[in-house]
């Protein structure tokens, strides 16, 4: 997400407290919001996929989705 979205969401949270948002902004709101948790989703799964755990045997677990769970 670029940071010019980041102020935006910025913005129109400190809007929100002062003065209010319009249904519009709220509408923007909301879909810029999505936008964020989506892209610090898409990251997190990223970094998990390339996440390993080294073991006390020393072999190495992978922690991503496609790991394997105790």
């Amino acid at each position: 997400m670029d940071q010019k979205k980041l102020d935006r969401i910025n913005q129109l949270a400190h809007k929100s407290k002062t003065e209010g948002l319009t249904p519009e902004e709220k509408a923007e709101q909301a879909i810029l919001r999505d936008e964020y948790r989506a892209a610090v989703t898409g990251d997190l799964r990223a970094q998990l996929e390339n996440t390993y755990i080294m073991t006390p045997d020393g072999k190495k677990r992978k922690v991503g989705s496609g790991g394997k769970r105790s």
